[in-house]
């Protein structure tokens, strides 16, 4: 009995053993990409182009169609007729970085989509301000 006993002790840590030994053969981790890391899932880029078609891929699901916002699981604020969009750095601001329930988008879109989507909702929906957003001031406050 207890050379059976003792057989399979020495056979469950050869096994540990053996097994631990084949574990580290995988060889070295794979190296990360020289291009970032490649991200997938919310933080992939939007493939949208031009304001209108960003606006409707991304924004208009909270903000609404109409852009009046909407009052729910949060409160969505209106982007029409809103005297915040006047001076042109705060929606860039919010859209890069995001303010609280709204999440940020630098990941997701480019410069020229962030002015893009900026301009278009500066220049509808009851607002009328002029002086367009440029990718270059984009990349200013990235």
């Amino acid at each position: 009995m207890k050379s059976t006993m003792t057989t399979r002790l020495f056979a469950l840590a050869l096994a540990l053993t053996t097994t631990a030994a084949l574990a580290d053969t995988a060889g070295p981790a794979p190296k990360p990409d020289a291009h970032g890391p490649n991200i997938s899932g919310f933080f992939s880029p939007f493939p949208f182009q031009g304001g209108e078609a960003i606006y409707k891929g991304v924004c208009q699901g909270c903000h609404m169609a109409d852009a009046k916002g909407a009052v729910g699981a949060g409160a969505y604020p209106a982007l029409a007729k809103n005297a915040n969009l006047e001076t042109a750095a705060y929606p860039v601001g919010i859209v890069l970085k995001g303010q609280k329930a709204m999440p940020f988008f630098a990941l997701q879109l480019n410069d020229q989509q962030i002015a893009d989507v900026v301009n278009y909702v500066r220049t509808h929906f009851g607002n009328k301000y002029k002086d367009k957003v440029k990718p270059e001031d984009v990349k200013l406050m990235r």
